[in-house]
């Protein structure tokens, strides 16, 4: 069970992270909501950004995404 208590943890931190990453992600909302007919890696600079700040986060907060 400790996995379990391990993974609600990473959960709980996801809203702070995102906040952290507010810039990017709505970048790449905005990026993937221009467009009904979404492609494969038609965002992927903005989506790059975006994960790179979520690693850094969570890096900065010492858990895992």
């Amino acid at each position: 069970m400790e996995s379990v208590k391990k993974a609600n943890q990473r959960l709980k931190n996801y809203p702070a992270l995102l906040a952290k990453c507010s810039v990017p992600a709505a970048a790449y909302a905005a990026c993937v909501t221009t467009d009904l007919n979404v492609s494969h890696k038609m965002c992927e600079k903005e989506f790059q950004l975006f994960k790179e700040c979520l690693q850094k986060a969570a890096s900065e907060m010492k858990t895992k995404l």
